[in-house]
């Protein structure tokens, strides 16, 4: 299978070679195309160890240097939004994962859907912002979409044989982050440092600050109610700290199937190459007598606000996921720039969705506009 990577040098993409070359010999992958940022040194190196047609750093500078440094090789390197799009519509490549954090991967993921493309999807922004015309756009080209959240993958793993019958409720696992159980006061003088302290994930700093928010599970809220066509009430969060159980499906007849694994991304990335197919994984295997007990608990949305804004914003629907978003990453950015507090990120975000007008129904220039719009209010 030939394949293209947005975000080859955050978590998921060097996650996402190593399984390739885990499955090397069962299912080859050859990839054809990867894009980075500002990480030239080892996006040099994964270009000269995958030997792809194209690479793409999206900042000018970065991909100055990387022409530079990739000059006695045959890589055609590029940059820009417009060198994105090249590496999401290599003409050769069967499927695109998606794994550039935030919204800058909308329009490059769209473009490899109308290049007839299969989504692995590990940018939830982009169904955050565009769900509807994502998901018709989807439709329309009859094209793969596979979910790489863990949670997300867990439940369409979890409605495979099932569909057909009817969703009572999607249980949504959460880790709960690193300040499971404190109270909004205690978390006035979280650091950045303390922030950053994940008990069970290795991520990426946005997506470790919205997750000790809560607002990355608000956004899987909202994803999961376009992957699965659940309504935003029939999706209940749980806190499930040990992150064994990835997320669950009741059904109609209040029967309950969850999906359970060691907490490592590289089984639902996996999951995407190989599907519909299960072949042998390199991770150590689940033993539940060592694991021993498994809890489970109810978020906190009023010390961890942002799940709450979010939910509010998915039920809103229209243009307000997509301000919902763009307010986030600038308040994260901004709190890992040390000008605001941990707990001013859920203020700012509530602040931008009291001042704006829904829109329904909006089109991609609409959200691309509001997208701008908000992230004005910061500069």
């Amino acid at each position: 299978m030939n394949i293209s990577i947005l975000g080859s040098t955050g978590s998921i993409g060097t996650q996402a070679l190593a399984v390739a070359d885990d499955l090397k010999g069962i299912k080859d992958i050859t990839v054809k195309a990867l894009s980075g940022n500002r990480n030239v040194a080892l996006l040099e190196a994964q270009a000269r160890k995958y030997t792809p047609d194209i690479v793409a750093a999206f900042d000018e500078k970065c991909a100055s240097d990387l022409k530079v440094r990739l000059a006695d090789t045959s890589c055609r390197v590029l940059s820009g939004e417009d060198g994105l799009i090249a590496v999401a519509a290599h003409p050769d490549s069967e499927m695109v994962l998606s794994a550039i954090v935030g919204f800058s991967g909308l329009i490059p993921t769209m473009h490899a859907i109308d290049e007839k493309k299969d989504i692995a999807l590990a940018n939830k922004e982009t169904l955050v912002t565009a769900g509807s015309l994502f998901m018709d756009k989807i439709a329309e080209n009859g094209v793969k979409l596979l979910p790489v959240d863990s949670e997300h993958c867990a439940i369409f793993q979890c409605l495979e044989g099932n569909r057909g019958n009817k969703i009572r409720k999607i249980l949504l696992t959460a880790s709960g982050g690193p300040f499971f159980g404190k109270t909004y006061d205690g978390l006035k003088n979280v650091t950045k440092e303390m922030a950053l302290r994940h008990p069970t994930w290795s991520m990426g700093a946005k997506i470790t600050i919205d997750s000790a928010t809560l607002m990355n599970k608000g956004l899987e809220i909202i994803e999961a109610k376009w992957l699965f066509g659940v309504d935003i009430d029939n999706i209940e969060v749980v806190v499930q700290r040990e992150s064994i159980i990835h997320s669950m499906v009741e059904y109609e007849d209040l029967s309950v199937i969850a999906q359970m694994s060691l907490p490592s991304m590289k089984h639902p990335i996996q999951y995407a190459f190989t599907y519909p197919n299960r072949l042998p994984s390199a991770d150590p295997r689940l033993s539940l007598k060592d694991i021993g007990t498994l809890t489970f608990s109810e978020p906190d949305e009023d010390t961890f606000k942002c799940l709450r804004l979010a939910k509010e914003a998915g039920r809103q629907g229209g243009i307000m996921p997509t301000v919902l978003n763009a307010a986030n990453e600038e308040a994260v950015e901004q709190f890992l720039d040390g000008k605001i507090t941990f707990t001013q990120i859920g203020d700012l975000v509530e602040k931008a969705l009291s001042d704006y007008k829904n829109i329904t129904n909006p089109t991609i220039d609409e959200i691309l506009r509001v997208n701008q719009e908000v992230r004005e209010l910061f500069k």
